[in-house]
Protein backbone atom coordinates (compact mmCIF):
# COMPACT_ATOMS: atom_id res chain seq x y z
CA UNK A 1 0.00 0.00 0.00
CA UNK A 2 1.60 3.33 -1.00
CA UNK A 3 2.12 5.84 1.76
CA UNK A 4 -0.49 8.51 2.19
CA UNK A 5 0.27 12.18 1.51
CA UNK A 6 0.15 12.85 5.24
CA UNK A 7 2.86 10.27 5.90
CA UNK A 8 5.05 11.56 3.09
CA UNK A 9 4.65 15.13 4.35
CA UNK A 10 5.56 14.09 7.87
CA UNK A 11 8.63 12.23 6.64
CA UNK A 12 9.94 15.18 4.65
CA UNK A 13 12.43 17.32 6.55
CA UNK A 14 11.86 21.05 6.77
CA UNK A 15 14.61 23.50 5.75
CA UNK A 16 16.93 24.49 8.55
CA UNK A 17 16.37 28.19 8.03
CA UNK A 18 12.55 28.06 8.02
CA UNK A 19 10.44 28.72 11.08
CA UNK A 20 8.08 26.10 12.57
CA UNK A 21 5.06 28.11 11.43
CA UNK A 22 6.21 28.13 7.82
CA UNK A 23 7.07 24.45 8.01
CA UNK A 24 3.59 23.70 9.35
CA UNK A 25 2.02 25.82 6.62
CA UNK A 26 3.99 24.04 3.92
CA UNK A 27 3.03 20.66 5.39
CA UNK A 28 -0.62 21.73 5.43
CA UNK A 29 -0.35 22.75 1.77
CA UNK A 30 1.05 19.34 0.92
CA UNK A 31 -1.54 17.34 2.86
CA UNK A 32 -4.65 19.34 1.94
CA UNK A 33 -5.94 18.11 -1.42
CA UNK A 34 -7.65 20.34 -3.93
CA UNK A 35 -11.35 20.15 -4.63
CA UNK A 36 -10.96 17.99 -7.72
CA UNK A 37 -8.47 15.68 -6.01
CA UNK A 38 -10.82 15.14 -3.07
CA UNK A 39 -13.75 14.43 -5.40
CA UNK A 40 -11.73 11.96 -7.46
CA UNK A 41 -10.43 10.22 -4.35
CA UNK A 42 -13.93 9.97 -2.91
CA UNK A 43 -15.26 8.49 -6.16
CA UNK A 44 -12.49 5.91 -6.28
CA UNK A 45 -13.12 4.91 -2.65
CA UNK A 46 -16.87 4.62 -3.26
CA UNK A 47 -16.35 2.45 -6.33
CA UNK A 48 -13.91 0.30 -4.34
CA UNK A 49 -16.54 -0.10 -1.64
CA UNK A 50 -19.22 -1.03 -4.17
CA UNK A 51 -16.97 -3.77 -5.57
CA UNK A 52 -16.78 -5.61 -2.21
CA UNK A 53 -20.46 -5.33 -1.29
CA UNK A 54 -23.20 -7.83 -2.20
CA UNK A 55 -24.73 -7.44 -5.69
CA UNK A 56 -28.09 -6.20 -4.37
CA UNK A 57 -26.47 -3.26 -2.56
CA UNK A 58 -23.64 -2.47 -4.98
CA UNK A 59 -25.62 -0.35 -7.52
CA UNK A 60 -27.03 1.99 -4.84
CA UNK A 61 -23.58 2.58 -3.37
CA UNK A 62 -21.93 3.05 -6.77
CA UNK A 63 -24.51 5.71 -7.64
CA UNK A 64 -23.14 7.88 -4.81
CA UNK A 65 -19.98 8.50 -6.85
CA UNK A 66 -21.94 10.66 -9.31
CA UNK A 67 -23.03 13.20 -6.69
CA UNK A 68 -21.45 16.64 -6.31
CA UNK A 69 -19.98 15.76 -2.90
CA UNK A 70 -19.41 11.99 -2.99
CA UNK A 71 -17.79 11.68 0.44
CA UNK A 72 -20.59 13.58 2.17
CA UNK A 73 -23.18 11.54 0.26
CA UNK A 74 -21.46 8.34 1.41
CA UNK A 75 -21.55 9.54 5.01
CA UNK A 76 -25.27 10.27 4.87
CA UNK A 77 -26.31 7.19 2.88
CA UNK A 78 -28.34 4.74 4.96
CA UNK A 79 -28.05 2.05 2.28
CA UNK A 80 -24.25 2.21 2.29
CA UNK A 81 -24.16 2.09 6.09
CA UNK A 82 -26.41 -0.96 6.24
CA UNK A 83 -24.49 -2.78 3.52
CA UNK A 84 -21.06 -2.20 5.04
CA UNK A 85 -22.40 -3.04 8.52
CA UNK A 86 -23.56 -6.41 7.23
CA UNK A 87 -20.13 -7.01 5.70
CA UNK A 88 -18.41 -6.18 8.99
CA UNK A 89 -20.66 -8.57 10.92
CA UNK A 90 -19.56 -11.37 8.60
CA UNK A 91 -15.84 -10.50 8.64
CA UNK A 92 -13.14 -9.19 10.91
CA UNK A 93 -10.13 -11.21 9.82
CA UNK A 94 -6.85 -10.12 8.30
CA UNK A 95 -8.07 -10.60 4.73
CA UNK A 96 -11.49 -9.04 5.28
CA UNK A 97 -12.21 -6.60 2.40
CA UNK A 98 -14.46 -4.41 4.59
CA UNK A 99 -11.74 -3.92 7.23
CA UNK A 100 -9.15 -3.25 4.53
CA UNK A 101 -11.44 -0.60 3.01
CA UNK A 102 -11.92 1.08 6.38
CA UNK A 103 -8.19 1.02 7.06
CA UNK A 104 -7.30 2.61 3.72
CA UNK A 105 -10.10 5.18 4.03
CA UNK A 106 -8.95 6.26 7.50
CA UNK A 107 -5.57 7.15 5.97
CA UNK A 108 -7.18 9.30 3.28
CA UNK A 109 -6.35 13.04 3.31
CA UNK A 110 -10.01 13.90 2.68
CA UNK A 111 -11.69 14.69 6.04
CA UNK A 112 -15.16 13.70 4.79
CA UNK A 113 -13.86 10.29 3.77
CA UNK A 114 -12.30 9.81 7.19
CA UNK A 115 -15.65 10.71 8.78
CA UNK A 116 -17.40 8.10 6.65
CA UNK A 117 -14.96 5.46 7.92
CA UNK A 118 -15.06 6.70 11.51
CA UNK A 119 -18.85 6.29 11.59
CA UNK A 120 -18.40 2.50 11.73
CA UNK A 121 -16.21 2.61 14.83
CA UNK A 122 -18.98 1.83 17.41
CA UNK A 123 -20.20 -1.20 15.47
CA UNK A 124 -16.67 -2.45 14.87
CA UNK A 125 -15.73 -2.06 18.54
CA UNK A 126 -18.88 -3.85 19.63
CA UNK A 127 -18.22 -6.78 17.30
CA UNK A 128 -14.59 -6.93 18.36
CA UNK A 129 -15.27 -7.11 22.10
CA UNK A 130 -18.13 -9.53 21.57
CA UNK A 131 -15.90 -12.08 19.83
CA UNK A 132 -13.14 -12.10 22.44
CA UNK A 133 -11.29 -14.36 22.98
CA UNK A 134 -10.82 -15.18 19.28
CA UNK A 135 -10.94 -18.72 18.00
CA UNK A 136 -7.81 -18.06 15.89
CA UNK A 137 -5.14 -15.40 16.51
CA UNK A 138 -5.78 -13.79 13.12
CA UNK A 139 -9.58 -13.93 13.18
CA UNK A 140 -9.86 -10.41 14.63
CA UNK A 141 -6.73 -8.80 13.22
CA UNK A 142 -8.78 -6.76 10.73
CA UNK A 143 -10.73 -5.11 13.55
CA UNK A 144 -7.52 -4.51 15.49
CA UNK A 145 -5.85 -2.87 12.49
CA UNK A 146 -8.72 -0.37 12.17
CA UNK A 147 -8.66 0.41 15.90
CA UNK A 148 -4.89 0.93 15.81
CA UNK A 149 -5.25 3.23 12.80
CA UNK A 150 -7.64 5.48 14.74
CA UNK A 151 -5.44 5.33 17.84
CA UNK A 152 -2.27 6.18 15.90
CA UNK A 153 -3.94 9.14 14.21
CA UNK A 154 -5.15 10.50 17.56
CA UNK A 155 -1.72 10.00 19.13
CA UNK A 156 -0.11 11.88 16.25
CA UNK A 157 -2.54 14.78 16.61
CA UNK A 158 -1.91 15.12 20.36
CA UNK A 159 1.89 15.11 19.93
CA UNK A 160 2.51 13.35 23.23
CA UNK A 161 0.50 15.83 25.30
CA UNK A 162 -2.40 14.97 27.64
CA UNK A 163 -5.92 16.31 27.26
CA UNK A 164 -6.50 18.69 30.18
CA UNK A 165 -9.55 20.54 31.47
CA UNK A 166 -9.43 23.57 33.74
CA UNK A 167 -11.93 23.29 36.59
CA UNK A 168 -13.18 26.64 37.98
CA UNK A 169 -12.19 27.41 41.55
CA UNK A 170 -15.33 28.10 43.57
CA UNK A 171 -13.38 29.52 46.51
CA UNK A 172 -12.52 32.69 44.57
CA UNK A 173 -15.31 35.32 44.76
CA UNK A 174 -16.52 36.92 41.60
CA UNK A 175 -16.22 40.56 40.60
CA UNK A 176 -19.72 41.30 41.93
CA UNK A 177 -18.87 40.02 45.42
CA UNK A 178 -15.79 42.27 45.79
CA UNK A 179 -16.47 45.47 43.82
CA UNK A 180 -13.66 47.88 43.31
CA UNK A 181 -13.75 50.91 45.66
CA UNK A 182 -14.15 54.01 43.49
CA UNK A 183 -14.28 57.53 44.99
CA UNK A 184 -17.81 58.88 45.19
CA UNK A 185 -18.52 62.42 43.98
CA UNK A 186 -21.62 62.81 46.21
CA UNK A 187 -19.94 62.11 49.57
CA UNK A 188 -16.24 63.00 49.31
CA UNK A 189 -15.79 63.25 53.10
CA UNK A 190 -16.92 59.67 53.80
CA UNK A 191 -13.89 57.40 54.05
CA UNK A 192 -13.92 54.50 51.64
CA UNK A 193 -13.22 51.05 53.06
CA UNK A 194 -10.07 49.43 51.79
CA UNK A 195 -10.63 46.91 49.01
CA UNK A 196 -10.78 43.28 50.06
CA UNK A 197 -7.97 41.43 48.35
CA UNK A 198 -9.21 38.32 46.59
CA UNK A 199 -7.71 35.07 47.77
CA UNK A 200 -5.17 33.22 45.76
CA UNK A 201 -6.80 31.24 42.99
CA UNK A 202 -6.06 27.55 43.13
CA UNK A 203 -5.70 26.30 39.58
CA UNK A 204 -7.47 22.95 39.39
CA UNK A 205 -6.57 21.00 36.29
CA UNK A 206 -8.18 17.68 35.47
CA UNK A 207 -6.72 15.11 33.11
CA UNK A 208 -9.30 13.86 30.64
CA UNK A 209 -6.85 11.65 28.79
CA UNK A 210 -3.18 10.91 29.60
CA UNK A 211 -0.39 11.14 27.01
CA UNK A 212 -0.68 8.42 24.41
CA UNK A 213 2.08 5.94 23.86
CA UNK A 214 2.62 4.36 20.44
CA UNK A 215 1.08 0.91 20.18
CA UNK A 216 2.03 -1.70 17.61
CA UNK A 217 -0.58 -4.28 18.68
CA UNK A 218 -3.76 -4.49 20.72
CA UNK A 219 -2.61 -6.12 23.94
CA UNK A 220 -5.04 -7.28 26.58
CA UNK A 221 -3.73 -4.74 29.08
CA UNK A 222 -4.04 -1.85 26.59
CA UNK A 223 -7.28 -2.89 24.89
CA UNK A 224 -9.66 -0.71 26.92
CA UNK A 225 -7.41 2.33 26.54
CA UNK A 226 -7.11 1.93 22.77
CA UNK A 227 -10.87 1.61 22.33
CA UNK A 228 -11.41 4.54 24.69
CA UNK A 229 -9.09 6.76 22.63
CA UNK A 230 -10.93 5.67 19.49
CA UNK A 231 -14.22 6.74 21.07
CA UNK A 232 -12.66 10.08 22.00
CA UNK A 233 -11.87 10.62 18.32
CA UNK A 234 -15.43 9.57 17.50
CA UNK A 235 -16.87 11.98 20.05
CA UNK A 236 -14.88 14.87 18.57
CA UNK A 237 -16.84 14.40 15.30
CA UNK A 238 -20.10 13.06 16.71
CA UNK A 239 -22.18 16.03 15.60
CA UNK A 240 -21.56 15.00 11.97
CA UNK A 241 -22.25 11.29 12.45
CA UNK A 242 -25.39 9.69 10.96
CA UNK A 243 -28.18 8.59 13.33
CA UNK A 244 -27.59 4.90 12.61
CA UNK A 245 -24.01 5.20 13.87
CA UNK A 246 -25.18 6.87 17.08
CA UNK A 247 -27.76 4.15 17.66
CA UNK A 248 -25.03 1.52 17.21
CA UNK A 249 -22.90 3.38 19.75
CA UNK A 250 -25.70 3.36 22.32
CA UNK A 251 -26.45 -0.31 21.71
CA UNK A 252 -22.77 -1.17 22.05
CA UNK A 253 -22.49 0.57 25.43
CA UNK A 254 -25.67 -1.13 26.65
CA UNK A 255 -24.33 -4.53 25.57
CA UNK A 256 -21.00 -3.89 27.29
CA UNK A 257 -22.72 -2.92 30.53
CA UNK A 258 -25.03 -5.94 30.24
CA UNK A 259 -27.01 -5.34 33.47
CA UNK A 260 -30.59 -5.69 32.23
CA UNK A 261 -32.19 -5.96 35.65
CA UNK A 262 -34.92 -3.94 37.29
CA UNK A 263 -32.31 -1.72 38.92
CA UNK A 264 -31.99 0.25 35.72
CA UNK A 265 -35.49 1.64 36.32
CA UNK A 266 -34.76 2.52 39.95
CA UNK A 267 -34.74 6.28 39.44
CA UNK A 268 -37.87 6.13 37.32
CA UNK A 269 -39.62 4.05 39.98
CA UNK A 270 -38.67 6.59 42.65
CA UNK A 271 -40.58 9.25 40.75
CA UNK A 272 -43.56 6.97 40.32
CA UNK A 273 -43.48 6.05 43.99
CA UNK A 274 -43.44 9.71 44.96
CA UNK A 275 -46.51 10.30 42.81
CA UNK A 276 -48.24 7.29 44.32
CA UNK A 277 -47.43 8.45 47.84
CA UNK A 278 -48.94 11.84 47.09
CA UNK A 279 -52.04 10.27 45.58
CA UNK A 280 -52.50 7.66 48.28
CA UNK A 281 -51.66 9.70 51.40
CA UNK A 282 -52.95 8.14 54.60
CA UNK A 283 -52.69 4.49 53.56
CA UNK A 284 -52.78 1.95 56.37
CA UNK A 285 -49.80 -0.26 55.51
CA UNK A 286 -46.93 -0.24 53.01
CA UNK A 287 -47.71 -3.84 52.13
CA UNK A 288 -50.59 -4.60 49.87
CA UNK A 289 -53.62 -6.52 51.06
CA UNK A 290 -52.64 -9.55 49.01
CA UNK A 291 -49.30 -9.70 50.83
CA UNK A 292 -51.06 -9.47 54.18
CA UNK A 293 -53.33 -12.36 53.20
CA UNK A 294 -50.33 -14.65 52.70
CA UNK A 295 -49.59 -14.35 48.99
CA UNK A 296 -45.90 -15.27 48.92
CA UNK A 297 -45.14 -13.88 45.46
CA UNK A 298 -46.53 -10.46 46.23
CA UNK A 299 -44.75 -10.48 49.57
CA UNK A 300 -41.46 -11.28 47.82
CA UNK A 301 -41.98 -8.39 45.43
CA UNK A 302 -42.71 -6.04 48.32
CA UNK A 303 -39.56 -7.17 50.12
CA UNK A 304 -37.55 -6.74 46.93
CA UNK A 305 -38.70 -3.13 46.72
CA UNK A 306 -37.32 -2.56 50.21
CA UNK A 307 -34.00 -4.30 49.26
CA UNK A 308 -34.35 -7.10 51.81
CA UNK A 309 -32.60 -10.45 51.26
CA UNK A 310 -30.49 -8.90 48.51
CA UNK A 311 -26.93 -9.51 47.40
CA UNK A 312 -23.77 -7.94 48.79
CA UNK A 313 -24.54 -4.62 47.10
CA UNK A 314 -28.11 -4.54 48.40
CA UNK A 315 -29.61 -5.44 45.02
CA UNK A 316 -32.22 -8.09 44.36
CA UNK A 317 -31.26 -9.21 40.87
CA UNK A 318 -30.72 -12.70 39.57
CA UNK A 319 -27.67 -13.85 37.69
CA UNK A 320 -29.76 -14.45 34.59
CA UNK A 321 -30.23 -10.70 34.22
CA UNK A 322 -26.56 -10.24 33.25
CA UNK A 323 -25.99 -10.74 29.52
CA UNK A 324 -23.03 -12.58 28.04
CA UNK A 325 -21.81 -9.58 26.04
CA UNK A 326 -20.85 -7.60 29.15
CA UNK A 327 -17.19 -6.65 29.45
CA UNK A 328 -14.95 -4.94 31.95
CA UNK A 329 -15.59 -1.17 31.97
CA UNK A 330 -12.58 0.68 33.34
CA UNK A 331 -12.83 4.44 33.60
CA UNK A 332 -10.53 4.99 30.60
CA UNK A 333 -13.19 3.31 28.44
CA UNK A 334 -16.29 4.38 30.35
CA UNK A 335 -15.46 8.10 30.40
CA UNK A 336 -15.50 8.65 26.60
CA UNK A 337 -18.53 6.45 26.02
CA UNK A 338 -20.44 8.38 28.70
CA UNK A 339 -19.73 11.57 26.78
CA UNK A 340 -21.07 9.89 23.66
CA UNK A 341 -24.21 8.88 25.55
CA UNK A 342 -24.59 12.43 26.83
CA UNK A 343 -24.60 13.82 23.30
CA UNK A 344 -27.02 11.17 22.03
CA UNK A 345 -29.32 11.81 24.98
CA UNK A 346 -29.36 15.62 25.13
CA UNK A 347 -28.43 17.01 21.72
CA UNK A 348 -31.53 18.82 20.38
CA UNK A 349 -31.13 17.75 16.74
CA UNK A 350 -30.97 14.01 17.43
CA UNK A 351 -33.97 11.97 16.24
CA UNK A 352 -36.22 10.10 18.64
CA UNK A 353 -34.64 6.69 18.03
CA UNK A 354 -31.20 8.02 19.04
CA UNK A 355 -32.51 9.53 22.28
CA UNK A 356 -34.46 6.39 23.15
CA UNK A 357 -31.41 4.17 22.56
CA UNK A 358 -29.27 6.48 24.70
CA UNK A 359 -31.90 6.51 27.47
CA UNK A 360 -31.92 2.71 27.56
CA UNK A 361 -28.11 2.49 27.48
CA UNK A 362 -27.50 4.99 30.28
CA UNK A 363 -29.95 3.15 32.54
CA UNK A 364 -28.16 -0.14 31.90
CA UNK A 365 -24.85 1.54 32.72
CA UNK A 366 -26.39 2.90 35.93
CA UNK A 367 -27.50 -0.58 36.99
CA UNK A 368 -24.04 -1.99 36.23
CA UNK A 369 -22.35 0.81 38.17
CA UNK A 370 -24.63 0.24 41.17
CA UNK A 371 -23.82 -3.47 41.21
CA UNK A 372 -20.08 -2.90 40.78
CA UNK A 373 -20.09 0.05 43.24
CA UNK A 374 -18.24 2.48 40.96
CA UNK A 375 -18.84 6.01 42.32
CA UNK A 376 -17.74 7.87 39.18
CA UNK A 377 -19.99 5.81 36.93
CA UNK A 378 -22.92 6.11 39.35
CA UNK A 379 -22.59 9.89 39.46
CA UNK A 380 -22.26 10.27 35.68
CA UNK A 381 -25.08 7.89 34.74
CA UNK A 382 -27.43 9.16 37.44
CA UNK A 383 -26.88 12.75 36.30
CA UNK A 384 -27.68 11.80 32.71
CA UNK A 385 -30.83 9.97 33.80
CA UNK A 386 -32.03 12.98 35.78
CA UNK A 387 -31.34 15.27 32.82
CA UNK A 388 -33.22 12.89 30.54
CA UNK A 389 -36.20 12.81 32.90
CA UNK A 390 -36.34 16.60 33.16
CA UNK A 391 -35.99 17.01 29.38
CA UNK A 392 -38.78 14.53 28.69
CA UNK A 393 -40.99 16.13 31.33
CA UNK A 394 -40.44 19.57 29.79
CA UNK A 395 -41.16 18.25 26.30
CA UNK A 396 -44.34 16.58 27.55
CA UNK A 397 -45.49 19.77 29.27
CA UNK A 398 -44.77 21.78 26.12
CA UNK A 399 -46.74 19.30 24.03
CA UNK A 400 -49.69 19.44 26.44
CA UNK A 401 -49.58 23.22 26.45
CA UNK A 402 -49.44 23.32 22.66
CA UNK A 403 -52.37 20.93 22.36
CA UNK A 404 -54.33 22.99 24.89
CA UNK A 405 -53.71 26.16 22.91
CA UNK A 406 -54.85 24.43 19.76
CA UNK A 407 -58.02 23.16 21.44
CA UNK A 408 -58.76 26.59 22.91
CA UNK A 409 -58.23 28.35 19.62
CA UNK A 410 -60.35 25.79 17.83
CA UNK A 411 -63.18 26.19 20.33
CA UNK A 412 -63.08 29.96 20.28
CA UNK A 413 -62.89 30.03 16.51
CA UNK A 414 -66.05 27.96 16.16
CA UNK A 415 -68.21 30.88 17.25
CA UNK A 416 -68.59 34.03 15.23
CA UNK A 417 -68.43 36.34 18.22
CA UNK A 418 -64.82 35.37 19.10
CA UNK A 419 -63.57 36.02 15.58
CA UNK A 420 -64.97 39.57 15.62
CA UNK A 421 -63.49 41.68 18.43
CA UNK A 422 -65.74 44.20 20.15
CA UNK A 423 -65.28 47.90 19.54
CA UNK A 424 -65.16 48.58 23.30
CA UNK A 425 -63.20 46.36 25.68
CA UNK A 426 -65.76 46.72 28.53
CA UNK A 427 -68.77 45.89 26.39
CA UNK A 428 -69.91 42.29 27.02
CA UNK A 429 -69.91 40.22 23.89
CA UNK A 430 -73.12 38.49 22.92
CA UNK A 431 -73.08 35.18 21.16
CA UNK A 432 -74.26 35.53 17.62
CA UNK A 433 -76.78 33.16 16.15
CA UNK A 434 -75.46 30.97 13.35
CA UNK A 435 -76.08 32.31 9.87
CA UNK A 436 -78.68 30.48 7.81
CA UNK A 437 -78.20 30.26 4.09
CA UNK A 438 -81.18 29.86 1.76
CA UNK A 439 -80.58 27.61 -1.16
CA UNK A 440 -82.81 27.82 -4.23
CA UNK A 441 -83.46 24.76 -6.28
Amino acid sequence: MPPSPAASAGAAASPSGSSPASAAASAADQTTPSWWESVSQARSRILALASILPPQASPDVAALADSDRPARALLRSAAAYDALSGALRAGGGADDPACNWLYDTLHSPDPDLRLAALAFLPLLSSLYLLRLPPALPSSLSGFEAVLLAVYSSEAKNRQGKPVLVRVPDLSVPSLYHTPQSTPSSKSPRRPQPPPIPPPQANVVVGVLSPPLEPQAAVKSTKRAGIIGVAFEAYYAKISQMPPASKVDACNAVAAWAGQYCRCRFELDEEELLEVEEVDSAGSMSPLSTEAENGNGKVLEEELAKMHINGDSSGRNCGKEEAREARVQLPWELLQPVMRVLGHCLLAPLNPVEVRDAAAEAVRVVYARACHDLVPQAILASRSLIELDKSARKAAKAAAIAASGIMVTSGTSGSTASSSRPSSKPNTPSKQRKPDMLLLSK
